[in-house]
């Protein structure tokens, strides 16, 4: 699922090849991933409009024109590319944007992302619902006392957008494993020391993340094993365990998370 560092990827992209460019042409594919109109609408509001800025927004993308805004929820494999106008179409292309030489597509198998039309600020809140600050700019302080306010296990506080937006379920997995939490602890029982490691841990994760623009799969990220039949630690090469936190799987490592 496209998280933080997907997302501000995305942004990047539509930011470097989009920004300033007028939307020749619209095609949608599958109408299926425009959520608030209908095809004929989608095209007729966009066809013609500029692209002014690109914001993120936690896991929401928000693309502003000169008029309305599109915004944009990933769901579980969504994602942006910008192609040559020539480019052959892939099956899972749902909706085309054109400029005068590139086209930014927007793909997804699943069809459980999608782009919704805003015609501004208060539309776009509306559409997003209410959202934490987001994970990257969080202070300690307000980190701190969001999860102390919290009931149940640190993974799910970590995950809900409404404490902090941006991380989903390999980012959470990824920040606990760093700061050395396991899943399962309540979130309210972390004591000042280990809350001031888990919101380094999240800088950290973060950072390295974003600058990729998607969460890595090197050998030293514990997502690098998300997919093994037996996971092994890249800190102590010892067995993780798989287990399942609010209908979510949880990895972590019995030895590094203690």
């Amino acid at each position: 699922m496209p998280e933080l560092p997907d997302v501000e990827g995305y942004r990047r992209l539509v930011a470097a090849h989009f920004v300033g460019l007028t939307v020749r042409r619209v095609e949608v594919l599958d109408a299926g991933v425009i959520r608030n109109s209908n095809a004929r609408q989608f095209r007729k509001t966009v066809r013609g409009r500029t692209f002014c800025r690109v914001d993120r927004r936690g896991k929401w993308l928000v693309a502003h024109m000169d008029g309305p805004a599109l915004v944009w929820h990933f769901g579980m494999t969504g994602s942006l590319v910008v192609v040559p106008r020539a480019a052959a179409l892939d099956r899972y292309d749902r909706f085309i944007l054109a400029g005068d030489e590139d086209e930014l597509r927007y793909r997804d198998m699943r069809k459980l992302g999608g782009v919704w039309l805003a015609g501004g600020g208060a539309a776009i809140d509306e559409i997003i619902g209410p959202q934490g600050p987001d994970a990257w700019t969080v202070s300690l302080g307000d980190f701190a006392g969001r999860l102390r306010a919290r009931r149940g296990a640190i993974k799910p506080a970590l995950m809900d957008q409404r404490v902090i937006a941006g991380l989903g379920n390999m980012l959470s997995d990824e920040v606990l494993w760093s700061a050395g939490v396991r899943p399962a602890r309540p979130a309210a029982a972390l004591d000042s020391g280990e809350v001031e490691r888990l919101h380094r841990a999240l800088r950290d994760v973060l950072r390295r993340s974003r600058r990729a623009g998607r969460i890595p799969r090197t050998p030293s990220w514990l997502s690098s094993q998300r997919d093994q039949e037996q996971p092994i630690c890249p800190r102590c090469h010892g067995q993780l365990e798989r287990g399942t936190l609010a209908g979510r799987t949880a990895l972590s490592c019995p030895n590094c998370q203690r």
